[in-house]
């Protein structure tokens, strides 16, 4: 007989509830990482201001703050296996929406597959910390690595998608909608393998207690200023190298680097941190490399674009897989971990949503890329100092 973990799973139905994960994961950024290189396209068809087209990446970040801090609510009544299948669904539907029809469509599918993100982003750690505690930093690299590869392909394809393959920036942002209708035939069947249990505390109890944690603001403006800077990235990165003369294809492929080399911080990162009861060297690190990338990308005179774009990501990556990893060890069990990934993002993606609306400002305004680095370098040494209280070995 096959010996079943404290869940009551077998190996083979871990293994297929993992998997499971990893397809949700690889559909929670394409849809957003897919936008920046199409950017130049979208503007010279539907004719929007900088302004607006910096709310194509904000209005996510903005549902993800309505939806995270709700979430719970949803997962103690449909369960987090019905929950999360729902949203690849509604994900489908938002980008299919998205990717059709004239302005309102556009901004209408982005808000929708914005909600759908939200769920899987909240729940994916809580389901760490319930069927993987003893591999929570191995799995949330998993996840992470996962997650930054599918944001690495979309928005390294989406130019030729659009110009080689003539899909046109609509089409190019539908392909994504094929994804998630992969993850929804794989996630099916593991629904079945996690069960449901009565919750311990009505949510408002449990919103009432990690509110008035300070550790939990602390955590939450943490991913906040993490999410900015990887969203201003996602949103603003190829403008500027545009501005400096790149194409868009070029352009693309460096946000795709970023992406790609931030899988190698998102892999390597939780493991490491994973391993360390207290993260607060891990997280000094990670600011001084994301110091160093911007204050290179300031001076483009010395050129060293691929390094300091490479550099950035591994930074921007690792910060965020060990952001999802805070989370999980800083839970006493999967009902907390799944409220306090809850509150968390809520607040860390209302802080976030500032950030790429914030830059198309500041640019429409001066015409100048690097004080929007300036703002990312302030970013960074705030992330520092919270990090290094944050990041001591203790539960909320």
């Amino acid at each position: 007989m096959a010996k079943l973990d404290e869940n009551g799973l077998s190996k083979g139905a871990r293994t297929l509830l993992l998997v499971g994960v990893l397809m949700v994961s690889v559909n929670l950024r394409p849809a957003l990482s897919s936008i920046g290189p199409l950017i130049d396209m979208i503007r010279f068809d539907v004719k929007l201001s900088d302004t607006l087209l910096g709310l194509l990446t904000t209005l996510p970040l903005l549902a993800f703050g309505v939806v995270s801090t709700i979430t719970p609510l949803f997962t103690k009544r449909f369960g987090i296996g019905n929950t999360i299948l729902g949203s690849l669904i509604l994900l489908a539907l938002g980008i299919s929406i998205r990717s059709v029809g004239g302005v309102f469509n556009l901004y209408f599918g982005t808000i929708l597959l914005g909600v759908a993100i939200a769920f899987g982003n909240v729940l994916i750690p809580a389901l760490i910390k319930r069927n993987f505690p003893e591999r929570a930093g191995f799995v949330t690299s998993l996840f992470s690595g996962v997650l930054s590869l599918g944001a690495a392909f979309a928005a390294g394809l989406s130019v030729p998608l659009a110009i080689e393959m003539d899909l046109g920036w609509r089409g190019s942002l539908a392909v994504w909608a094929i994804l998630a209708v992969l993850a929804i035939m794989f996630w099916i069947p593991s629904i079945k393998n996690i069960k449901r249990t009565k919750p311990s505390r009505s949510f408002k109890v449990a919103m009432k207690k990690l509110s008035g944690s300070l550790l939990v603001w602390k955590l939450a403006f943490y991913m906040g200023l993490q999410s900015a800077a990887f969203y201003v990235t996602v949103a603003w990165l190829p403008a500027i190298l545009l501005d400096r003369g790149y194409d868009a294809s070029y352009a693309g492929w460096m946000l795709s680097l970023s992406q790609t080399t931030g899988i190698i911080g998102a892999i390597l990162v939780p493991i490491w941190a994973g391993y360390r009861k207290d993260q607060r060297l891990v997280i000094a690190v990670l600011a001084i490399l994301e110091i160093i990338a911007l204050a290179g990308l300031m001076l483009p005179d010395i050129g060293l674009v691929g390094l300091w774009i490479g550099l950035l990501g591994v930074a921007l990556g690792g910060t965020f897989g060990l952001a999802l990893l805070l989370i999980v060890l800083r839970s006493e069990d999967s009902e907390t971990a799944a409220e306090l990934s809850g509150i968390v993002q809520s607040i860390g993606y209302f802080i976030a949503a500032a950030g790429p609306f914030l830059v198309g400002v500041i640019y429409d305004v001066t015409r100048i890329w690097n004080y929007a680095l300036v703002l990312l370098i302030v970013f960074a040494v705030a992330k520092l100092i919270l990090g290094l209280d944050a990041g001591r070995d203790r539960k909320v």
